[in-house]
């Protein structure tokens, strides 16, 4: 099958323009009679549910939390990208696009990531509108910082909470509409399975998490943005509840599945402890704005650290080296992350690290401190500061701009980041891949649509920081809103779509036979053993650095792992109650299947992009060596995966990717 992306004629700055003036409507009047099913409630979902349904359409929306509010959307901290040029520093809707498509190294659809500039603007404009407590500066505008892999500061924030408070703003946006009966909230609730008829999604087969009935629900269309697959590694950023299962059920009814394997390891996050864990922690991107990060310069005084016999605020100055300045001048400390990432994983693997594993650097504010302090010091005409009054006085600053961030961090290690500098390692957190959609957002099965970090579209082969949040509102609030439109425009008279039919019947039997049999297996072994085996081969075969030999392993170690589980799994409990097991159950076999395509995707990728690195893909000389090395001549597309049964059964449809108003070259942040 060929892939049709469906991307406007004419000049890029004008696709979008010319792509709304000519779509089909559909008529107020007629939107009551269509109904739209939701199938997650976070930044995507929510805010497509609330503004489909002040569209007039019916909405259906489901989440498997108790609320939306508890969304995995609500931890993103650090901010959301926008080309409002505020700080007057030279940003426009062009930089914000080419910043985007340079920082996903060139893997990324151009028309997709202009479009995402091009509304940028009007997500700020919304969430204002909607009470959002973006900062301010000292006149009382809207404040930016800067992100990695940008020279500009375009990204608004609410203190290291602006996940938070946006998902609050397109929650109160879907309330206002849960009171006026347009949206209709199924809380508590997995989609299991989508149900087709005649080739169209017209409903899901979804379990009540509380009672455990299994319910179907119809509709003309379905929506699915249920985020990302970090959790394929068990140890992520992600909330333990954030699964594939809604993607990957509709990659089995014919949704291509692309690129698995970008996947964004963010280098700013607390360590591992210790084999007990079972989540990690995210300390945001923004704290790189003032931290520095280093490792000691000498191997004596790393070994000493480890041993807990140095400390770090011990090392002077000349002993400390600050491998991100020293390696991208350009960039510093705010180099994209899979850049960051690579090289705090070299510096760890030549054994600079600095706890007790050798698998941590340091994020150090003591130059912040010194550098606010002075500033304030002359603003409230303090003469001849002493040092401590600097520090006191910087230290207020960073609290005010990160102190919840401060906050988390000496709860969780137990550490003073005020007096003693932060460690932080990369670890799995975002997903670029995902379902295969077109430019109009759907899928390559009608009707079905996927939305914000659930789909591919946007950040090519690496997110840039801040991006998230972006994308996720702009599918929701002004994307999908117009382009579902045309696709429904052919609905107004199809009326009601019935759920008992034999499409309902067959998909509704497959999903309570899969529970029957979870319920019903004599295995020995819990979910949780599984999963953390997964884990660990994806991050030892598949993780920060990959190789022909380990993906070849890993698959095959994969499928070993995943018929264990199909015979030895333990569910404990019955199906006609609250079963969290269950649950995890469903989730990490979708995992189990997941995880080998992930592997083959890496595996048939002779390249190195983004947050996907081959060893055997590296600049071997010149001042490039030791990065990524690109091969546009025979990867520049899109690798999009058919369903075909076994995982390595599945076929391989491609996207030729095409660069037409940004010159492909390789990247440097030097």
């Amino acid at each position: 099958m060929a892939l049709d992306a469906k991307i406007p004629k004419g000049p890029i700055k004008d696709k979008w323009t010319d792509y709304k003036n000519n779509i089909n409507l559909v008529n107020p009047a007629n939107k009551r009679n269509i109904d739209i099913i939701v199938v997650g409630t976070g930044l995507a979902g929510g805010s497509a549910a609330a503004t489909l349904a002040e569209l007039g359409y019916n909405v259906k929306a489901f989440a498997y939390q108790d609320s939306p509010r508890r969304a995995h959307s609500i931890a993103a901290q650090g901010g959301i990208n926008a080309a409002k040029n505020y700080q007057g520093d030279g940003d426009s809707n062009y930089r914000l696009f080419y910043d985007t498509v340079k920082g996903g190294d060139y893997r990324s659809r151009e028309a997709n990531v202009y479009r995402l500039a091009e509304v940028s603007g009007n997500i700020i404009d919304q969430c204002v509108a909607q009470g959002v407590p973006f900062a301010r500066d000292y006149g009382g505008l809207l404040d930016n910082r800067s992100f990695g892999g940008v020279l500009v500061s375009r990204t608004f924030y609410a203190k290291g909470q602006t996940g938070q408070q946006l998902l609050l703003g397109a929650y109160s946006a879907m309330n206002r509409q849960i009171a006026r009966g347009k949206i209709e909230m199924f809380n508590r609730h997995e989609m299991l399975d989508v149900v087709k008829i005649d080739g169209k999604a017209r409903g899901i087969i979804a379990r009540n998490l509380i009672t455990g009935e299994i319910e179907r629900h119809s509709a003309h269309a379905v929506v699915i943005a249920t985020g990302g697959y970090g959790n394929v590694y068990f140890l992520s950023t992600n909330a333990m509840g954030s699964n594939a299962t809604a993607a990957w059920k509709i990659h089995k009814k014919g949704a291509y599945f692309a690129n698995p394997c970008f996947t964004q390891i963010h280098p700013t996050c607390i360590p591992r402890s210790g084999d007990y864990q079972s989540k990690l922690t995210l300390m945001s991107e923004s704290l790189r704005n003032d931290g520095r990060i280093w490792v000691p310069a000498k191997i004596e005084d790393a070994k000493a650290i480890q041993q807990g016999k140095l400390k770090p605020t011990q090392i002077p100055e000349e002993d400390r080296d600050y491998y991100l300045e020293r390696r991208y001048p350009a960039f510093g400390n705010l180099v994209p992350r899979d850049v960051a990432s690579r090289a705090a994983k070299e510096r760890c693997d030549a054994g600079y690290g600095v706890n007790a594993t050798g698998e941590a650097v340091y994020l150090d504010f003591a130059s912040a401190f010194e550098r606010y302090g002075k500033e304030q010091a002359k603003i409230h005409g303090i003469k001849n500061p002493s040092k401590e009054e600097i520090i006191k006085l910087g230290q207020k600053i960073i609290e005010s701009k990160y102190g919840n961030l401060f906050q988390m961090y000496e709860k969780i290690i137990a550490e003073n980041p005020y007096e003693t500098p932060m460690m932080i390692y990369p670890a799995t957190h975002y997903t670029m891949g995902g379902i295969w959609v077109d430019y109009n957002l759907m899928t390559t099965v009608e009707g079905l649509y996927c939305i914000g970090e659930a789909n591919f579209s946007d950040h090519g082969a690496n997110r840039l920081g801040a991006s998230a949040l972006m994308q996720g509102l702009a599918d929701g609030y002004f994307v999908l809103p117009y382009t579902i439109g045309d696709y429904l425009s052919q609905d107004i008279r199809t009326g009601k779509i019935p759920t008992n039919t034999p499409e309902f019947d067959e998909v509704e039997k497959e999903v309570k036979d899969r529970i029957d049999f979870f319920i019903n297996n004599k295995g020995t072994k819990s979910v949780d053993y599984f999963h953390k085996k997964l884990g660990k081969v994806m991050w030892d075969k598949v993780g920060m650095s990959r190789n022909a030999k380990d993906l070849t392993a890993a698959m095959s170690e994969i499928k070993a792992i995943r018929e264990e589980f199909w015979k030895d799994v333990k569910v404990p409990g019955t199906a006609n109650e609250m079963n969290v097991e269950l649950e995890k159950a469903g989730r990490v076999a979708d995992f189990l299947e997941l995880g080998e395509l992930f592997a083959k995707d890496a595996l048939i990728r002779e390249e190195s992009c983004g947050g996907h690195f081959r060893e055997e893909s590296a600049e071997t000389d010149g001042p490039q060596k030791g990065e990524a090395k690109r091969n546009d001549k025979d990867f520049a597309f899109v690798s999009a995966w058919e369903y075909k049964g076994e995982p390595a059964d599945a076929v391989l449809h491609k996207e030729q990717l095409e660069f037409k108003d940004i010159e492909l070259k390789q990247r440097s942040y030097k």
